[in-house]
């Protein structure tokens, strides 16, 4: 399998942006349709990325975290499948099927790194408190950069792997 080093940091780029977005930003960059079609661009192969990426915004549409339930993380889940789906020659359906444990490990991530966020609440308070604009800042940055980069090594992992 062939490996390109400008679709590496562009993956990594894409997916360190799409999963600090489901958060913040524009809340909508994240969504499968985009991902799938941006990652398709990249990869070469725009149509599999809109009908991978259709297909998954489709399989997210209902998805809604209900009490402790959280439904499989749609950013790890389009991207992961869109890269299955060129990068291992995939169909659509196996590639949507593969990438789910990627979907549900990626909600994981996002639980652990919140869960790993709430101890930066007293920092941030106490940046607050402080009128300390930077302090609170630096916070959130911390987290979002946590969140970006684990989301885009996994990203970079299923694109090694590929197959």
């Amino acid at each position: 399998m062939e490996y390109s080093i400008i679709q590496i940091a562009l993956v990594f780029v894409v997916t360190f942006i799409a999963a600090i977005d489901q958060f913040d930003f524009l809340e909508s960059l994240y969504q499968p349709i985009v991902t799938g079609a941006v990652i398709g661009l990249i990869l070469g192969d725009l149509n599999t990325g809109l009908l991978v990426g259709g297909t998954y915004q489709l399989m997210t549409i209902g998805n809604m975290p209900i009490g402790g339930a959280q439904p499989p993380n749609a950013v790890l889940g389009g991207i992961v499948a869109m890269i299955f789906a060129v990068k291992a020659n995939m169909t659509v359906d196996a590639a949507l099927g593969a990438c789910m444990i990627f979907a549900t490990f990626g909600q994981y991530i996002v639980t652990l790194v919140f869960t790993f966020a709430s101890t930066l609440n007293a920092k941030a308070d106490k940046a607050a408190a402080e009128a300390n604009p930077r302090g609170v800042t630096a916070c959130l940055n911390i987290h979002m950069l946590i969140l970006g980069a684990l989301f885009a090594v996994i990203a970079i992992v299923a694109y090694a792997g590929g197959t």
